[in-house]
C-alpha cells in the first residue's frame, strides 16, 4: 500500500541530505550501515537527526496485525496515516503486547531500560522523506526517555513504497535484531512476500526458513483467516491477533490434519474442526493433543447441554425407493464446524467493547463456559483412553526397536569378519546376556499373554528347547 509522503517532506529530505553532506565532508572512517538493496548488498551512510523529525512507518511488518485493535484509529490511520491521531495509534502499538495491546509489552519496557543505560547500539534506517524504516520501537522508546536524536542510516532517493518493505523484512529477520515479529505478524509478513508474486523457494531463504515451514505458515494463516470470518456475529468479529498465543498449537494442527489428509478426508476435517474448538477455548497444547477425529462422536456430544448439540443441524439425503432420510456425506464435519462456529461467534461477542452488545456478552461468555467446561470434562476419559493405548503400544515398540538394533548387529559382524576386527570374547557375553534377556521376555509372556500367537509360542519354545 502506498501511503505517501508525510508532511513538511521536503523541508525533513533538505535536513537529512545537508547531514550527508556534512558527514562525507568530514573524510575518514564514518560509520555506515549495510543493507541488502534490490537483491544487492549496499552501504548507507548514518547521520544523526532529530526525533521530532520522523513519522512512525504505518506499513510495518511489525503491528499490521495489531492495527485492527481499534477499529476507529485504524480507519484514521489508513486515510491519514501522518496525522497525530494515527502516528500516537502506532506508537501505542508499538509499545504493546502483541497478545493484548491494551497492555504494555515487557520487552518494550527492557529496550527502554537497555537504551537508558547503554544508549543506541544499532543504528535505525529512514527514507529521506523521515519515514522509519528500521527502529520505530527504538524511536518510540527514546522518544519516552526525552532523548532528541536517534542515529538513522539513510536510504536512497529513489526508495519506493515497496523497498521500504523489502528493506525492512531483510533487516528484521536477521539474526541480531532486538526484538521478534510476533508471531500473526511473521506470518502476515510471508503472506505479503506471497501477495508479491515471489517464488516461495526465495521467500524460505529471505526468511531463513526451510520451504515446507514456509508452506505451513500459508496453510495455517488460511486457516485463520476462515475463522475470523467464521466469528462474525452481530457486529462483533475476532481479529488475527486473538491467536497470537496458539503458535505450537496451529503448528501441530498442521502436522496431524497433513498426516491425517493421507489416509481420509472426512477424519482429517473432523479432526481439525475438533483441535481448532479447543484453540478457540484456549486449552492447553497438551490436552489438545488428545483430541483425535471420533472425539466428539466418543466423549462429547454426550457431555454437552442441549443448546450446543449440533447434531441433526446438517443436511440430509433421501434413499429412492425406501422414503429414508440418512445424513449426508461429511454430515459429521459440517456439524463439527457448526459447534466451532457456534465458539468462534461467542468468543467474538464476549471479547466486543461495543456498548450495543453489552447485554449479549453475559450470554456468549455462558456459552464458552458451558462448552468448556464440557470439552474438559470430555477430555479426561480421551486422555486416559490415549495413555492405554499409548502403553499398549509401548512394548512391542520395544520389539521392533531391538530388532533393528539385532539388523544393524548382523550389518557389523559382516563388516568385522571382513576386516577381521571383532572382538570374539565381548561379541560372546552380549550374546549370554542376550540369552538371559530372552528368558525373561518368555516367562513374562507367558504370564500376560493368554492367547499366544504364532510368535508368542515361538518364543516360548526357543527359551524351552534351549533350557
Amino acid at each position: 500500500m502506498d501511503f505517501g509522503s508525510p508532511p513538511g517532506a521536503s523541508e525533513t529530505r533538505s535536513l537529512i541530505e545537508q547531514r550527508i553532506r556534512e558527514v562525507l565532508n568530514l573524510g575518514g572512517l564514518q560509520e555506515s550501515l549495510t543493507i541488502e538493496w534490490r537483491g544487492q548488498p549496499r552501504h548507507v551512510e548514518v547521520i544523526d537527526i532529530p526525533v521530532e523529525s520522523l513519522y512512525y512507518n504505518p506499513a510495518t511488518h511489525r503491528i499490521r496485525a495489531q492495527r485492527s485493535f481499534d477499529s476507529e484509529r485504524e480507519a484514521e490511520l489508513l486515510s491519514d496515516p501522518w496525522s497525530d491521531v494515527s502516528q500516537d495509534y502506532l506508537a501505542h502499538l508499538l509499545k504493546s503486547l502483541p497478545a493484548d495491546p491494551a497492555k504494555e509489552d515487557p520487552t518494550f519496557i527492557e529496550l527502554k531500560e537497555s537504551l537508558k543505560e547503554f544508549r543506541q547500539n544499532e543504528p535505525g534506517l529512514v527514507t529521506r522523506d523521515g519515514i522509519l524504516v528500521n527502529g520505530n520501537t527504538r524511536c518510540a522508546a527514546l522518544r519516552e526517555l526525552g532523548v532528541r536524536s536517534i542515529r538513522v542510516g539513510v536510504l536512497p532517493e529513489s526508495c519506493t513504497w515497496a523497498d521500504i518493505s523489502t528493506v525492512e523484512l531483510s533487516l528484521q529477520l536477521r539474526k541480531e535484531h532486538k526484538r521478534d515479529y510476533s508471531y500473526i505478524n511473521h506470518l502476515l509478513a510471508i503472506d505479503g512476500q506471497v501477495a508479491s508474486g515471489r517464488p516461495i523457494e526465495d521467500i524460505a531463504r529471505e526468511f531463513r526458513m526451510q520451504k515446507r515451514t514456509v508452506e505451513r505458515d500459508m496453510w495455517v494463516l488460511a486457516t485463520l483467516r476462515d475463522l475470523v470470518v467464521r466469528s462474525k456475529a452481530d457486529g462483533a468479529q475476532l481479529r488475527f491477533m486473538d491467536f497470537e498465543d496458539s503458535k505450537e498449537k496451529l503448528a501441530e494442527l498442521h502436522r496431524h490434519y497433513m498426516i491425517e489428509l493421507e489416509k481420509n478426508r472426512d477424519k482429517a476435517d473432523l479432526l481439525k474442526e475438533n483441535r481448532l474448538a479447543a484453540i478457540v477455548m484456549e486449552f492447553s497444547k497438551t490436552d489438545i493433543r488428545y483430541i483425535e477425529a471420533d472425539f466428539r462422536i466418543r466423549y462429547l456430544d454426550k457431555l454437552l447441554p442441549e443448546s450446543l448439540k449440533t447434531s441433526g443441524a446438517a443436511t440430509t439425503t433421501v434413499i429412492p425407493g425406501l422414503n429414508r432420510t440418512v445424513r449426508s456425506s461429511g454430515a459429521v464435519v459440517t456439524e463439527a464446524k457448526l459447534f466451532t462456529d457456534t465458539l468462534l461467534k461467542a468468543k467474538a461477542v464476549a471479547k466486543s467493547s461495543s456498548q450495543e452488545l453489552a447485554g449479549k456478552g453475559d450470554e456468549a461468555k455462558r456459552v464458552l463456559a458451558d462448552a468448556k467446561s464440557a470439552m474438559d470434562e470430555a477430555l479426561t476419559p480421551a486422555g486416559r483412553d490415549a495413555r492405554i493405548q499409548k502403553k499398549r503400544q509401548a512394548a512391542p515398540d520395544r520389539i521392533n526397536d531391538a530388532c533393528a538394533d539385532l539388523e544393524q548387529c548382523i550389518t557389523d559382524l559382516s563388516l568385522a569378519r571382513a576386516s577381521r576386527s571383532l572382538d570374539e570374547d565381548a561379541f560372546d557375553e552380549a550374546v549370554m546376556k542376550l540369552r538371559a534377556v530372552m528368558s525373561k521376555l518368555a516367562t513374562e509372556s507367558a504370564r500376560s499373554i493368554k492367547v499366544r500367537g504364532e510368535g508368542v509360542t515361538w518364543l516360548l519354545d526357543a527359551v524351552g528347547k534351549e533350557s
